[in-house]
């Protein structure tokens, strides 16, 4: 498998709203099909939003105090953690580096919502949750139809249904300002690179993994099935603690 290592360093200007011509470059050929610059920031993407997301569903099982937030909070925790296991199964596969920590805006999000409670918790939750994956959504539909590499394609498939499953308990909440939350996903604010860009892990830091709850119901996608029976992270590898 040829693979161009230096140009799959960690992505030093990632940011959720980067919008760049280069997006579509090639950066590695590898055995699953192209990896371009997109493919790779996706993955980064998908990842960064579990590191944050799947705390914020464990504080909303503590904080919330209605039944669709508590059910809401469950959907988060189970659908990030099996995406957190795609991500992590295929980003040594395709010599991607993933963040263990979310960027410094969605570090903002989980203190904010640490911060808070009662019904302004269930309001700034289901509002804040459903702005930011409606706000991924449509670069999910982008990549699932425009990748050609099949380990991504099968990790944008896998994201489709979990994001559109938590767009549907967020508004199911009953707490979701449709005009403010449309206002924000196309009228984004105009911050920095550096707010948006989730911060590379310290060489030698073990990977964080968001654990499957006990009553798990999402799966990973099958990416053994896909790839062959020998596929995974490379034997050795340090053991990683849990999220949470």
């Amino acid at each position: 498998m040829a693979m161009t290592l230096a140009a799959l360093a960690y992505p030093s200007m990632l940011g959720l709203s980067k919008v760049a011509s280069a997006q579509d470059r090639v950066i590695a050929n590898t055995q699953w099909g192209p990896l371009t610059e997109q493919d790779r920031d996706f993955v980064v993407k998908v990842r960064a939003a579990g590191l944050w997301e799947y705390p914020v569903g464990q504080i909303g099982l503590q904080k919330g105090t209605t039944k669709t937030v508590i059910t809401a909070s469950q959907h988060l925790v189970d659908g990030h953690a099996a995406l957190d296991s795609t991500c992590r199964k295929i980003a040594p596969m395709l010599n991607i580096t993933l963040p263990n920590l979310p960027s410094p805006q969605q570090q903002g999000f989980v203190s904010q919502l640490k911060s808070e409670s009662g019904k302004k918790f269930d309001s700034d939750f289901a509002n804040i949750l459903r702005m930011t994956h409606g706000s991924i959504f449509n670069t999910i539909a982008k990549i699932r139809s425009t990748t050609k590499n099949t380990l991504v394609r099968a990790l944008a498939e896998q994201a489709n249904n979990t994001v559109l499953d938590h767009i549907k308990v967020m508004e199911a909440t009953g707490l979701v300002d449709f005009d403010q939350t449309v206002f924000q996903q196309t009228t984004p604010p105009k911050l920095p690179n550096s707010d948006l860009t989730p911060p590379p892990p310290p060489a030698g830091q073990p990977q964080v993994v968001l654990t499957p709850p006990p009553n798990a119901t999402s799966t990973p996608a099958d990416i053994n099935g896909i790839a062959g029976g020998g596929a995974g992270a490379s034997p050795g590898a340090s053991p990683a603690p849990p999220a949470g």
